[in-house]
């Protein structure tokens, strides 16, 4: 029997954005249709407060937990929104500090919920930024993920893809370059409540690990039998629990067509090992997304080509979910997820 599940699922999808709702079964939602959604997030502080931004279509904003939506982001100067982060509040703010990443690289940044914006233009002064690149086009480069410490209010991870995970420490009036040893082509990055100085790192050269909020870092690919890495969650309640989704590259990772992609889990400094219970076969599997929420604890959300699917015990066993996305919504892949309490 499936568990009794409280929480709603926001999925991102290259045609639309898609929210499950546990409502008396599942109730399914489609927004922005045809705008192209490639990234979400959810205010921590008022979760009434949604924002999708979209490849080619902007930024577009939800007031009441995703029911309507709004084109907002008036002062962004690009159209090409490829991340979207919300940070804890700020001297004594009722919103988030939003941030939106774009292509080509910058960031920009909203401390009144997204009515007016201002771009951090010291991260494209870093001196690493002559070198960032996409590889499938290697003119440009953008955002792949902005990652706030919602223990630390101004203190931002940013990953650029490719080239480098760069942080703020001071909210993007200043920024620290990427660090010796650390990852280069982040597509995911965590950090955690219960551990304010640790750093997680989903790479395309593989699993990292700071320590010291981003000042060194650690490569640890041991039992990683797939070390291009995609997604990356964390145990709520416990810092050492990290699942991740992996495949031997881009094309395994991405395209249903060559799909080859698996989840593994660790605890502490042990070993990877293959975490695919209950979980679909990893071939013709694109990388999963994964999501939590703080109020429950060793639950782990997934979403890729195959479904959805939960874990109640940190990723060790999975269970799917019985969701009637609308036919062949997911087939190719999912480009986020996020959770949104119900």
């Amino acid at each position: 029997m499936e568990a009794v599940v409280k929480t709603s699922l926001v999925l991102v999808t290259d045609q639309v954005l898609l929210i499950a709702r546990p409502i008396t079964g599942w109730s399914v939602e489609q927004h922005l249709q045809g705008k192209s959604p490639d990234c979400v997030a959810v205010d921590p502080s008022d979760p009434t407060r949604l924002y999708c931004g979209t490849w080619g279509e902007g930024l577009w904003m939800s007031h009441d937990g995703g029911q309507t939506w709004d084109q907002t982001g008036s002062g962004i100067s690009y159209s090409e929104i490829s991340s979207v982060a919300v940070g804890p509040r700020e001297h004594g703010r009722r919103v988030g500090v939003v941030y939106v990443g774009t292509e080509p690289s910058t960031v920009f940044r909203s401390d009144d919920g997204g009515s007016t914006w201002r771009e951090l233009s010291g991260l494209r002064m870093l001196p690493s930024s002559r070198t960032w690149s996409f590889p499938p086009r290697p003119d440009t480069h953008h955002v792949r993920w902005i990652e706030p410490n919602r223990t630390r209010p101004g203190e931002v991870f940013v990953a650029i893809e490719a080239g480098a995970l760069v942080r703020t420490r001071d909210g993007g009036q200043t920024w620290l370059d990427r660090a010796p040893g650390g990852p280069i082509d982040t597509h995911t990055a965590a950090t955690h409540l219960l551990a304010p100085d640790r750093v997680y790192s989903a790479a395309g050269d593989g699993y990292f690990e700071s320590t010291d909020a981003g000042d060194t870092w650690a490569r640890r690919v041991d039992g990683l039998q797939h070390r291009y890495l995609v997604g990356i969650a964390v145990d709520p309640a416990d810092p050492n629990t990290v699942v991740v989704s992996a495949a031997q590259g881009p094309w395994a990772a991405y395209r249903p067509p060559n799909a080859a992609a698996y989840v593994y889990r660790k605890i502490a400094r042990e070993a990877f090992d293959l975490a695919m219970e209950g979980l679909p076969d990893g071939r013709g599997t694109t990388a999963s997304r994964f999501a939590t929420h703080p109020d429950e604890q060793a639950v782990i959300y997934a979403a890729n080509n195959q479904g959805t699917y939960r874990s109640e015990d940190t990723g060790r066993t999975w269970a799917a979910l019985d969701i009637p996305w609308p036919s062949r919504a997911l087939a190719q892949g999912v480009e986020g997820l996020a959770c949104l309490p119900s």
